[in-house]
């Protein structure tokens, strides 16, 4: 299968321009999300009622499950479009031609931003534990990079406040890996990280679990495949992390946001691609 569609092959739709309209309602189905959903940590209290309050159904609703799209803002691969949905799954496109508005042409970025519940938008808060589970395919054209390349966030929209999270595929010499970064807690640790190689080319599924707050709690695990049987290839957590929602909210976003920077030959078209997107929330 081509990882890259053919020139021309998406073009700008007006689903894009429709993300403040309402989406379409989808059933939860909490019973069955809980029932598959494995063990959730309890928070720093030892309590947890964790609710699935997010279970969008993409097939129907494509892009609008996102409250809302950061996409070639500088207009450089003008026409294309560069974050659908297809089938029961978000693609992210990036082209090495690709630019930002930010940074002076120094970086590229093409994301989704926070969660829509039919038309209601999630806010999680300071005080609030939520859990956040997908399956994600990288392409091998997906590279770590000296610079940065983050493929999630965490930020507080009105402050434009951290990002305070960043999922992140990074290169040192030959070794890459992916890595859940506490990007602005002091010395910005890494809550886990992993070899990236073996998690290229196939469906992994990528489970975070945060406690928002000024000093917060953050939980990284990662299956190299799909369902409760695939194999943990980590399983990391840290406290003390710093996650505020500053008077405002904690919004996660998603996608490809990378420094061009870094060497050439990791900077090439590839993209990413998201299915299963599943969020819970507690206190």
């Amino acid at each position: 299968m081509a990882h890259l569609p053919t020139p021309g092959g998406h073009r700008r739709r007006a689903v894009l321009g429709t993300l403040g309209l309402a989406a379409i309602a989808t059933p939860l189905g909490l019973s069955q999300g809980l029932a598959n959903a494995g063990a959730i940590p309890a928070d720093d209290a030892g309590v947890l009622a964790p609710t699935l309050v997010w279970n969008p159904n993409i097939a129907a609703e494509g892009v609008r499950i996102f409250e809302g799209i950061e996409e070639d803002r500088a207009n450089s691969h003008p026409g294309f479009d560069h974050i659908v949905g297809q089938g029961e799954e978000i693609w992210f496109y990036m082209h090495r031609r690709d630019r930002d508005t930010t940074g002076g042409g120094d970086r590229q970025r093409h994301e989704t931003k926070g969660m829509r519940a039919g038309t209601t938008t999630l806010r999680p808060r300071d005080g609030e534990t939520w859990r956040i589970r997908y399956e994600m395919f990288m392409p091998s054209t997906l590279h770590g990079t000296s610079k940065f390349t983050h493929i999630f966030q965490l930020k507080t929209p009105e402050t434009n406040g951290g990002p305070w999270i960043t999922l992140s595929l990074s290169r040192s010499g030959s070794s890459e890996r992916m890595r859940l970064r506490a990007f602005s807690t002091s010395g910005s640790p890494d809550v886990g990280s992993t070899n990236l190689a073996p998690l290229r080319d196939k469906w992994i599924t990528v489970d975070m679990t945060f406690r928002i707050g000024s000093s917060g709690t953050a939980r990284f695990v990662v299956r190299n495949g799909t369902g409760d049987g695939a194999p943990v290839v980590v399983d990391s957590s840290r406290s003390g992390v710093r996650i505020p929602d500053e008077g405002d909210y904690v919004r996660p976003k998603w996608g490809i946001y990378r420094s061009v920077e870094s060497a050439s030959s990791d900077i090439i078209d590839t993209n990413l691609r998201l299915r299963r997107m599943q969020a819970w929330r507690g206190v």
